[in-house]
């Protein structure tokens, strides 16, 4: 494979900045990009958390970024603020209402607009569906999931089965990526170019029926 030339901080800058302006989620007059040897410093402040989300997605998208540091806060807007009880309320009616995730399994806290995610499923998918329903949620501050994944299957060829589905897929590299499995703990070694592929990896292992954790050690170097 044919190497690319190494990008300047410069011109890994105005790359971030102009992929920021391509997310219409984000209102990136607000958002300041810092870059130095690749690592991409975010700040100034976003209107939700669900923009701070988007802005640091964004970034992971981008050819050549090696670490992110996000110094993004959070002002709310007036008509955004909302109590703490009203958030807990919106927040665990949002979860029963799901389809995805079985009713009475997960538990809400909110301090501070911050919310907090406990509780037990039994797939990642239905802890990563509870997150992603209350991070769009207006008063949001963060939000910690601390949902735990207590898997019904117990018996499974884990690590022969992410294999297979690296190799199937059309993002990443499979020959790269070492799979390590100690019961239903699953650890990821090796490279990927970037952190798209470092966020796709994580995501089909997860995916396996039966993994109740995924510690992910992929390097990103997108020189490789």
């Amino acid at each position: 494979m044919q190497r690319t030339l190494e990008k300047t901080d410069t011109e890994l800058q105005n790359d971030v900045l102009s992929e920021l302006k391509y997310e219409p989620s984000i209102k990136v007059t607000d958002i300041g990009v810092l870059v130095k040897n690749g690592t991409v410093t975010l700040n100034g402040y976003a209107t939700s958390y669900n923009e701070k989300w988007q802005a640091v997605h964004a970034v992971k998208r981008v050819a050549g970024v090696k670490a992110i540091a996000d110094d993004i806060e959070i002002q709310l807007p007036n008509s955004y603020h909302r109590t703490d009880g009203d958030i807990a309320s919106a927040a665990i009616n949002q979860i029963d209402w799901s389809t995805t995730i079985p009713q009475g399994t997960v538990e809400v806290t909110v301090r501070n607009g911050w919310i907090t995610l406990e509780g037990e499923v039994e797939w990642w998918y239905q802890k990563n569906a509870a997150g992603s329903l209350v991070k769009q949620m207006a008063g949001v501050k963060g939000v910690s999931n601390s949902i735990s994944i207590s898997p019904k299957v117990t018996k499974k060829e884990v690590e022969a089965d992410i294999k297979s589905a690296f190799k199937r897929s059309a993002m990443l590299d499979a020959q790269h990526i070492r799979v390590e499995t100690s019961g239903n703990n699953v650890t990821l070694h090796g490279q990927v170019r970037n952190y798209s592929e470092y966020d796709e990896a994580e995501r089909v292992a997860w995916s396996e029926a039966g993994v109740s954790s995924v510690d992910n050690r992929l390097e990103v170097d997108w020189m490789f």
